[in-house]
């Protein structure tokens, strides 16, 4: 999985494409490569921003409008030429509002990540933990080795970081979560004297994984 970290990446968008979408006083959104999407939102839809641009106000003594204030006060708006270049880590918390739906999972808090959105996924997870894995555990093997993005804040000075995990294959995830999940069980069963006598939750954790 790539990280894409909203305090270095600059999201590129069509300037014409965004002054279409503006006007037309539909809810619409901008994805993290700049394409502009209008609803119905594909549950794929990895977002920086969703939702319609006011008109303004025939009232209003000034009826011309920045770029720049159109999407709101947490979205700083260069332009360039024909294109806009968009900063948004600071809308962190709406952009979390958008996707946390359609992400496999959330770690943007600091509990950790608790489940996963995907049934078969949290059903592997949920045994899992009888054998001390945990989500994390598992996550970090999705971002070794699924094609995905990681949409997140990050920075080191002083250390921060909230994300939304996104898989772009679905099966090759829960093919890389199982896997794993019986590589840990095996290691435990063989070497590990705490699960010598299984209760019944880790028999059933086991038949699951090795049956």
């Amino acid at each position: 999985m790539k990280k894409f970290n909203l305090f270095k990446e600059i999201i590129i968008v069509s300037k014409n494409d965004f002054l279409r979408a503006a006007n037309s006083a539909k809810r619409f959104a901008i994805t993290y490569k700049g394409e502009i999407v209008f609803e119905p939102f594909e549950s794929s839809l990895i977002s920086v921003f969703e939702g319609s641009i006011p008109p303004l106000s025939p009232l209003s003594g000034d009826l011309s409008r920045p770029i720049s204030a159109m999407l709101g006060d947490n979205y700083r708006v260069v332009e360039d030429d024909e294109r806009l270049m968009i900063k948004a880590s600071v809308a962190w918390q709406s952009i979390i509002g958008y996707n946390q739906k359609r992400a496999l999972y959330d770690d943007t808090t600091g509990d950790g990540i608790a489940e996963f959105s995907d049934k078969k996924l949290e059903d592997m997870g949920w045994h899992a933990t009888e054998f001390n894995i945990g989500y994390r555990d598992i996550v970090e093997r999705f971002e070794e080795e699924c094609e995905g993005i990681l949409l997140c804040i990050e920075q080191e000075e002083p250390y921060q970081f909230s994300g939304l995990g996104f898989v772009f294959d679905i099966d090759h995830a829960r093919q890389i979560g199982f896997e794993y999940c019986v590589e840990v069980i095996n290691e435990k069963l063989e070497n590990d004297e705490d699960f010598a006598t299984l209760t019944e939750d880790e028999e059933e954790a086991k038949d699951y994984f090795l049956s």
